[in-house]
């Protein structure tokens, strides 16, 4: 039987839809803490482009003008860390590529998971090409409102919406978040940004697949620069007078949830704030989110062997109780073959720890490296076994907890039990207490990859000024391009 007419009347903007615009456009972030964090966050992001640049030279392969004699736009995005200004659309694509590439960028854990510095690729090209153009005066205050306001909407939709659980990929909440608070950045009306925001749900979003085994690739290092580049094509589409599509999400049979989400609208236990920037997990050491207390317990396990005078060859079983999501996410056997297989492999960061004796980092992950081809590493990850303990996924999804736990157990060929290692809480998570001044060891050492000592104090110093909020941002951005050789 043929299905009724569709009803045609006019219907208003889903109320999802005109919530994420009320937000972006009429509320003021004033938290102390929130903006705390947003100005290590930003800090620690251009950290991240700049140990891409000087490690992989995939990521560098990425970046830069598509088509020849284009390096310089006039007035374009000054890409840190290079020579090219670039046009709007390359621009987001590229930083947000930069800062996400080595999965060193923070994040944000739930019953999806993310990376809202991803945003920081269509909110920094769009507001350095406004403000060299002359259209307008886009300052960091106005730069750390549009990073707070997409870290939130991405975060609070990351709570208790699942798209892993439907095969998408949560760069979903990277295209929706950049959208609007691009929309705002542009000056476009609140109906313009609810029309932008519509079309950013009907974006055909990508599958998980290059996330997983066994197609786990360099594609994840990209995906979150696709969708700023995305986020900024629709605003600029919508500003051409491009119409929206008010029922984008409910929309019987076409819309959103019947068509990609099982039927089930989303859910919101928290309405948006600041509460995403405020709990914010930064990546002190170099390892996937769900992992970060896993190798942590590695090095004090490496810790107790070297106290006995053992060695890891000395190990014949490792267990680890972990949370649903490294089970979904980091839990493989088998070969690994390029880095971003590699730093998606719990057994693989532990593994490494363990041999080496020291924190994994980003170098171990790298194709040259000489723990990618180790037998004696690939012997030690086959000993190593996961297992989703239920308390530690309750832990994880409570929102009064928030825990990343794991928790190793190791037997040795004699047969003796060593005590079990938990580590609750990562380095970088807002309950440890050294977080930010790690994040800000961590970006200065970065930015020292590429800078000289007197780069890198300029840009510590403005990021520590009293008038940072009121400096514009590409005087900013303009500390970020490295001097030139004589």
């Amino acid at each position: 039987m043929a299905p009724a007419a569709d009803e045609n009347s006019h219907k208003d903007f889903d109320q999802v839809i005109s919530n994420i615009a009320d937000y972006v456009y009429d509320f003021e972030i004033k938290s102390e803490k929130a903006l705390v964090n947003a100005r290590a966050t930003l800090l620690d992001a251009l950290g991240c482009a700049y140990e891409c640049l000087a490690v992989s030279e995939a990521c560098r392969k990425l970046i830069g003008p598509v088509y020849p004699g284009t390096a310089t736009v006039p007035n374009g995005f000054k890409l840190p860390g290079t020579h090219f200004q670039l046009d709007i659309m390359k621009g987001a694509f590229d930083m947000g590529v930069l800062v996400r590439y080595l999965d060193h960028n923070d994040a944000f854990l739930g019953a999806e998971w993310g990376h809202p510095s991803d945003n920081l690729g269509a909110i920094l090209a769009v507001s350095d090409i406004l403000n060299r153009s002359g259209e307008k005066t886009i300052a960091m205050s106005t730069i750390l409102q549009a990073l707070m306001k997409a870290y939130e909407i991405q975060g609070v939709f990351q709570i208790r919406n699942s798209y892993n659980k439907v095969g998408l990929d949560h760069v979903i909440n990277v295209k929706v978040a950049s959208t609007t608070v691009v929309s705002w950045l542009l000056g476009l009306t609140k109906d313009q940004a609810k029309a932008a925001i519509s079309h950013a749900w009907i974006d055909g979003h990508p599958l998980r697949t290059y996330r997983h085994a066994p197609n786990t690739g360099p594609r994840k290092g990209w995906a979150g620069g696709d969708a700023c580049m995305r986020a900024v094509h629709i605003a600029l589409q919508v500003k051409n007078g491009q119409p929206g599509l008010p029922t984008a999400l409910t929309a019987p049979r076409w819309g959103f949830y019947d068509v990609l989400f099982k039927g089930k609208p989303f859910e919101f236990p928290k309405p948006f704030s600041s509460w995403c920037i405020e709990n914010i997990l930064f990546k002190v050491n170099c390892a996937e989110g769900h992992a970060l207390t896993a190798v942590e317990a590695a090095l004090q396990v490496s810790e107790e062997l070297a106290k006995r005078g053992k060695t890891v060859d000395d190990i014949k079983k490792i267990d680890i109780r972990t949370q649903e999501a490294a089970m979904d996410i980091i839990n493989k056997q088998g070969p690994l073959s390029n880095p971003a297989d590699r730093d998606h492999c719990m057994q693989y960061m532990v593994a490494v720890v363990l041999v080496k004796g020291a924190m994994v980092d980003t170098a171990d992950y790298q194709d040259d490296s000489p723990y990618a081809q180790s037998k004696q590493l690939s012997d030690l990850r086959a000993k190593i076994e996961l297992y989703e303990d239920p308390d530690i996924t309750r832990d994880y999804h409570d929102l009064e907890i928030r825990s990343a736990t794991n928790a190793l157990k190791v037997t040795l060929n004699d047969g003796t039990f060593l005590d079990e290692f938990v580590t609750d809480f990562p380095l970088g998570s807002p309950k440890r207490v050294e977080t930010l001044p790690l994040v800000h060891e961590k970006a200065k050492a970065n930015l020292a990859l590429m800078l000289t000592d007197g780069g890198v104090k300029s840009i510590l110093s403005c990021w520590e000024s009293e008038d940072f909020l009121k400096k514009d941002v590409s005087s900013v951005l303009d500390l970020f391009v490295p001097e030139l050789p004589n």
